[in-house]
């Protein structure tokens, strides 16, 4: 894994987070700006994802190589079912949706962390 995308994920998840709840208390819908940060993030989430996978795969990985990539594969498509429901959710609940869905993020990419380091 790479530290600098994991820290990188985890502050631009939490960042997004907190953007999405003063945009949900202010009650307002989810905006553009929501669908270009969790596209940002989703892009970063892939290259950890094909990092991970292409590790695992390459025998350098963790021993539970099946669980580590099911964690890759969850945290890559969490911002994507967020996204899609915060814009089918046209209330104040979409921003509130991604909002959860990226305090999920980093608790799974720190998760992800352990598994690699063997921490855990």
């Amino acid at each position: 894994m790479i530290d600098g995308l994991t820290i990188g994920l985890i502050a631009a998840s939490l960042l997004i987070a907190v953007f999405s709840v003063v945009t949900a208390v202010r009650n307002r819908p989810m905006s553009m700006v929501h669908v270009g940060l969790l596209a940002l993030l989703e892009i970063g989430l892939l290259v950890q994802a094909g990092v991970g996978v292409a590790t695992v795969l390459g025998g350098d990985g963790p021993e539970a190589s099946a669980t580590f990539v099911g964690y890759l594969i969850g945290a890559a498509v969490i911002p994507i079912a967020a996204g899609f429901w915060g814009f089918v959710e046209r209330s104040r609940w979409g921003p509130a949706v991604i909002a959860v869905a990226c305090f999920v993020v980093p608790v799974l990419i720190g998760r992800l962390e352990q598994m690699w380091t063997g921490t855990a």
